[in-house]
Parts: C-alpha cells; structure tokens; sequence
C-alpha cells in the first residue's frame, strides 16, 4: 500500500516504529560499547511519551536515531510511515527538516545571531518569501513567550530564554514529530507550565512528542501517554 502524502498519517496508525534497533560505538575495536541493544518500539500517531532513565542509559542516543540525526548499527526504524534507517544521509537531512523538530538539551544555539536568526534557521532551506518567513518565526516566539527578546544577541539571554529560543526554533516547521531533550530543565515554574500547555496544544493538533526528562512536573502531566524507562541501553514500560 502506498502511504498518503500526509505527515500524520503512518502504517498500522504509528508514527514512530522500531524493530530490534541497535547502536554501537567503535564497532569492531577493542572498546566498542553498545549504547542501544536490540531494541523494539511504537509509538501511536498524535501520543506523547516520556523517557526516563540515568545518564548513560541510552535516552539521548535513542532520540538522535528517532530524529534521523544518527543511524542505527543495525535493527530497522520506521518514521511516518517511511523506512528511514534505509535512507541516506541526504534524503535523511531532507525528512528531519520537514517532519521532525528537536530540543537539544545544550540548546545548540548560533553565538553570535539574535534569537529570530536562530529560530528562523530551519525555515531558510525552504526559501520562503521574507513576509512569511518573519510570520513563522513571530508565531513560535509568540507560542514561546520569547517574543520581547528576538533582536538580543543569544549569549546575552538567560539560560532559561535561551531555552526558549531552542523550543521555538524546532516547532517553528510545524512538525509532525517534535522530540525533545530535558525540555524544561532550566526553566522555572511559570514558563515550564507555558512549554508543558504549548506541548499539549501541539499534541491535539496531531503532533507526537517523545520527551527525556528527570522534571516530575512533565512526567506527571497530563497530557502524557506513557513512561518508558532505559536502562544499559534497554526499554520497559
């Protein structure tokens, strides 16, 4: 069956399928380290799950496989109905920057520009015209509660507006699947509810969310779904 040209729509209704994925570091060498071990997923289309689990337990290397920044050692990961562990590096580079958003826990912001460059940053390979362009970015500022702040440098914004900027620049694509690193952990109460109730809005819009966190207030939420849990690079619910 050939799969409709709609990013909310995927196989068996998931957005997110993996079968005995695996990733190791330094294969063949004598410290290989496998950080993921066979591991097998699903998450429903328009679901927002939480990942948990102490550092090195495989969180964040599973999330840059999910998000087509990284590809599996072995095992077969479909996205959105598409066999992307498949793919390469380019068709790869053009999916993500369609379909998925990312937060980066260290934020990954460019020194030096304001915080309206680095949100428009995944617009500019779209070649949109200024107008819109300026639109997009004014909306996820908006939706972010960074608005005031879009002409400031962002190494002169606080850790927590940086923040912000971060989550503002990986929605600004409107994307299918957003994931997300720690999102609220250098934010106070306040604006970690805003984020939580912006992630809610974007879930009953068809958006599904995969968040790693240690905040008790993003796991107890309820917009939530589910809790995994990773453990030596090993899922259990």
């Amino acid at each position: 069956m050939k799969i409709p040209n709609n990013p909310y729509f995927c196989a068996m209704n998931y957005a997110i399928e993996a079968r005995q994925l695996t990733k190791t570091f330094q294969q063949g060498k004598q410290n290989a380290y496998t950080a993921l071990s066979a591991v097998d997923l699903r998450v429903g289309a328009g679901k927002a799950v939480v990942i948990q689990g102490a550092s090195g337990s495989g969180k964040s290397t599973l999330l840059t496989i999910l998000g087509c920044l990284a590809k599996p050692t072995s095992g077969e990961y479909t996205c959105l109905g598409e066999r992307v562990s498949k793919w390469s590096e380019k068709f790869l580079t053009t999916f993500r920057r369609e379909k998925i958003g990312i937060i980066f826990q260290q934020f990954q912001l460019i020194q030096g520009f304001t915080a309206f460059e680095n949100i428009a940053l995944p617009l500019i390979p779209l070649k949109l015209a200024y107008p819109t362009l300026e639109k997009r970015v004014h909306e996820a500022a908006e939706l972010t509660n960074i608005s005031t702040k879009l002409t400031q440098k962002v190494e002169l914004l606080s850790g927590g507006e940086q923040q912000r900027v971060a989550i503002a620049r990986a929605i600004v694509n409107k994307p299918a699947i957003l994931l997300a690193d720690e999102p609220t952990a250098s934010l106070d109460s306040e604006n970690a509810s805003q984020i939580l109730a912006l992630f809610e809005n974007l879930k009953n819009t068809g958006t599904t969310l995969l968040l790693t966190t240690h905040d008790v207030r993003v796991a107890t939420h309820a917009l939530v779904d589910d809790i995994w849990r990773m453990q030596d690079g090993l899922i259990s619910s």
